[in-house]
């Protein structure tokens, strides 16, 4: 159901999808998210998992202005008319605790799960997807190891770029890169994709969109859609629904060219 705004405006999408921000860690590209937000509207906005990051909050507090313009940007969002859904994920899992309460906070409703109808018709299955995560359900220690591993590859990716802005060339995420460079990640990518495309033909969905392991995606997989919206750490990358059904990713970094080392005050005082 679309949410009513004032004047009768409308706005430029039906619907916005992204996850995995990780908001509260240096990895987070705050600054490209708020300027995301500052420049969208929608009828249905939804959070696919891993908003906040609280395992690395709970090892080290950081937290900063760009990540405050996050947050007040989707509380702007919600007050201004936009349907706003939370779903957690595995490092936002507090917020799991609650679920079995029907909660809406500061006009954010929090669920496990959403069902999302599109404008042409389509229901799809919207989940953060670590339930289909093998390492991270059966094996939380492994994952906290690969989290470390992970933050690690994020600090070399920011020198990584550093070079690249002082030869002029847009950001661009060596750590994506060679993740898809191991054989061994691309084949769990292909077997998360399966198992999720296979639970939404399960429960009689046209598509499932999820998030959780970082690399965007759109395509069928066994005659079901297939969406991953991507992160905001890595790719930069959100699903967008048009208003008439048409979904798309939209990478905002690249359409943007927007640099890791660019004016960060000029685009915080954008999004204020």
């Amino acid at each position: 159901m679309n949410a009513s705004f004032p004047n009768g405006a409308l706005p430029q999408y039906r619907s916005v999808f992204i996850s995995d921000t990780h908001l509260g860690t240096r990895g987070c590209r705050s600054e490209f998210l708020a300027d995301f937000l500052q420049r969208i509207s929608c009828y249905n906005l939804f959070l696919v998992g891993d908003i906040i990051d609280g395992w690395r909050l709970r090892k080290s507090w950081y937290w900063d202005a760009a990540h405050d313009s996050v947050l007040r940007l989707i509380l702007h969002q919600a007050r201004g008319g936009t349907q706003v859904t939370y779903i957690p994920g595995n490092h936002d899992e507090m917020f799991r605790a609650w679920l079995p309460m029907k909660l809406e906070v500061a006009g954010i409703r929090l669920c496990k799960e959403a069902t999302h109808v599109t404008a042409d018709g389509r229901r799809l299955l919207v989940i953060h997807g670590d339930e289909f995560d093998s390492v991270v359900r059966y094996a939380k220690f492994l994952a906290l190891l690969g989290d470390s591993a992970y933050t690690a590859a994020l600090a070399l990716n920011r020198w990584f770029n550093a070079g690249r802005r002082r030869l002029g060339y847009p950001y661009w995420s060596l750590s994506a890169w060679l993740k898809l460079r191991v054989k061994e990640a691309v084949k769990a990518i292909d077997r998360f994709e399966t198992a999720l495309a296979s639970e939404a033909k399960r429960r009689c969905y046209d598509g499932v969109v999820c998030g959780h392991i970082h690399h965007p995606e759109m395509r069928e997989v066994n005659g079901i859609l297939y969406i991953n919206d991507g992160d905001w750490v890595e790719s930069c990358t959100a699903l967008v629904e048009h208003h008439d059904g048409r979904l798309e990713l939209i990478d905002w970094a690249a359409v943007n060219e927007l640099s890791l080392f660019g004016p960060r005050d000029r685009m915080l005082s954008k999004a204020a």
